[in-house]
């Protein structure tokens, strides 16, 4: 029996590791439409976010089966528990990509990012990226190293995040009231991905080692 259920934890850690690098892709492309007006691209990231909602769902199923048939105790109820909650983090940025793969599509054939902002933009998402990779890597090697390279990336986004709001708030902003809007939005998904990849990081940080450094992310 107790190798039955370690094979299912390391079911539970491969699915979750397998729905991060879904969200990775789902963030590329999201990006990618949302920097090039990319309709068709657009519509495939929102098209498959149904696939990352149906893996979170399998996974906080299976989670809950080890939990009502296995009776895990101390750390192995830890990671089950943990794992809950990190699906639903993961599966809250599939949502956020596909927030973004949006507001391409509903700006085409304009570009939805403002011109003043876009390169600020593209720091941020390229920032992201950074960040769900290395959740994705976390998530398979348990290579605490990694979590300082995610909180040093969300950082960075939070400043960027402030610093689109001061742009805005500027009064030599000179777009339309839809573009401000857009610029508002887009900068606040992509802050709330990195941190919900930040949230991530700190369970698994706390399950390896047992230490918990508070969670101000989302949870």
């Amino acid at each position: 029996m107790r190798k039955v259920f370690q094979a299912e934890l390391q079911e539970v850690r491969e699915e979750l590791a397998e729905i991060a690098k879904l969200v990775a892709e789902a963030l590329s492309k999201a990006v990618t439409s949302f920097e090039t007006a990319d309709v068709e691209l657009a519509q495939e990231v929102i098209a498959a976010d149904a696939h990352i909602d149906f893996k979170q769902t399998a996974l906080d199923e299976k989670a809950i089966e080890i939990l009502a048939l296995q009776g895990p105790v101390a750390s192995d109820l830890r990671i089950i528990v943990g794992s809950l909650r990190m699906s639903a983090s993961l599966e809250r940025m599939g949502d956020l990509a596909r927030h973004i793969a949006q507001l391409a599509r509903l700006r085409y054939p304009e570009n939805a990012a403002p011109a003043a902002v876009r390169p600020t933009f593209s720091r941020m998402a390229e920032l992201d990226q950074l960040i769900i990779e290395s959740v994705a890597e976390l998530l398979e090697t348990h290579d605490m190293s990694l979590v300082a390279k995610i909180q040093g990336a969300n950082a960075e986004i939070d400043e960027l995040h402030a610093s689109v709001f001061r742009s805005v708030a500027d009064p030599s902003w000179s777009e339309s009231p839809s573009s401000t809007v857009d610029a508002a939005l887009a900068s606040r998904y992509l802050e709330r991905f990195a941190d919900h990849g930040v949230s991530v990081a700190r369970k698994v940080s706390y399950l390896v080692t047992g230490e918990w450094d508070g969670d101000s992310a989302a949870n």
